[in-house]
């Protein structure tokens, strides 16, 4: 039976390990939480700093593969581990050029892959010096997560609001859709492409506010959003599994924004709309089994379970009840205790064969489900 282990235990961590189940496999977890969602449900559990190089280190040396459920991972030494024979996954060259921004828009930029225009900038004192290039989007380099580490810089007024550290300047895209695509790569360089998802975002929290899957393209622009998603991926070098996201603007033309190295937010419907979810499909690439189907059995919608304004301290979800009546809908929460503003405690997953059905019963549950204390 192989070991894996996964570094990282909030909520993409605990549906990892919930997929688990279904393979042969022993599973160790490493996070610096005895408390976390994730710690009660894998086989062994350590205490660790998952950005310590020494605690990665000791923790990976005796597995067969390791992965991820967040960036923000030592890489030294999954480099070590890996040049030790450990199976790593994502590959740390690809962890490398994806966790830090700066580097990652550099990458498409090298690649030819399509990215809206951007600068680099060091300091504010740079970002000052720019103003012509407004308005932009700037982008901490490293340590930005869910929606942090984002200043939207309209005029010279708002530079005030931008970072102090290394970070990208993006020219604003005239975006009429914002797209995910999860690609799933294995050791052989076989691919599998979920369908594209359309996102809403919040535009107070930046985070994922409700999404339709698959995507309203017209077929052109459908093409054109899988095959830069797979220039992407297959350009990393990596097997693993990646979400990509991309903009669509008022021409329909196709950028792409940010990547991510880890099963995501964008792709938890596959939990139920998909035969094989993104979760499993990573347990295969872990343990060497064939890529499952990305099919839909049916198209999704996903509400994010938001702490509300106002409330902090022990969660109470109200609405719950009456979510938990309507007929196709599945109710994930995180398994966190405490909720405050803005803080993610879950998801709810709605199928229909319908699109205005869709919308409808997520418009419903967001007016319906609080999460207060």
């Amino acid at each position: 039976m192989k070991k894996v282990g996964i570094l990282g235990g909030g909520q993409l961590g605990r549906m990892l390990l919930q997929a688990a189940v279904n393979y042969p496999v022993e599973t160790f977890l490493m996070e610096n939480d005895a408390d976390c969602p994730s710690a009660h449900l894998c086989h062994q559990f350590t205490i660790g700093n998952i950005s310590n190089f020494d605690d990665v280190y000791n923790f990976g040396k005796g597995l067969d593969a390791i992965t991820i459920e967040i960036e923000s991972v030592n890489e030294e030494a999954l480099e070590k581990l890996e040049s030790e024979g450990i199976k790593v996954y994502p590959k740390p060259s690809a962890l490398r050029t994806i966790k830090d921004k700066v580097v990652q828009k550099q990458f498409y930029k090298t690649n030819e892959i399509p990215t809206s225009d951007f600068l680099i900038t060091n300091n504010l004192q740079e970002l000052n010096s720019h103003t012509d290039f407004l308005p932009a989007v700037h982008k901490v380099g490293k340590g930005g997560y869910d929606g942090k580490g984002v200043q939207i810089i309209r005029t010279k007024d708002d530079v005030a609001k931008g970072f102090d550290a290394p970070s990208v300047l993006e020219k604003m895209v005239a975006i009429k859709q914002e797209i995910a695509v999860i690609v799933a790569v294995n050791d052989k360089g076989e691919t599998a492409i979920y369908p594209p998802v359309d996102m809403v975002f919040d535009p107070v929290l930046n985070l994922l506010d409700y999404q339709i899957s698959p995507a309203d393209l017209p077929e052109k622009t459908f093409w054109k959003v899988e095959a830069i998603a797979l220039k992407v991926v297959k350009e990393l070098k990596s097997p693993g599994i990646f979400a990509v996201e991309l903009f669509v603007d008022k021409n329909d033309e196709v950028f792409v924004n940010e990547t991510a190295p880890r099963v995501h937010n964008s792709g938890h419907h596959s939990i139920e709309a998909n035969y094989s979810s993104q979760f499993d499909m990573l347990w295969r690439i872990l343990l060497d089994y064939p890529l499952g189907n990305t099919d839909h059995i049916l198209p999704a919608a996903i509400v994010n379970i938001i702490g509300e304004e106002g409330y902090s301290g022990t969660v109470h979800y109200k609405g719950l009840e009456e979510v938990l009546q309507i007929e196709n809908v599945f109710v994930h929460l995180y398994g966190k205790k405490e909720t405050k503003p803005g803080r993610k405690m879950g998801h709810v997953t709605i199928l229909s064969a319908e699109k205005q059905e869709l919308i409808h019963q997520a418009n419903r549950i967001k007016s319906t489900l609080k999460v207060i204390s």
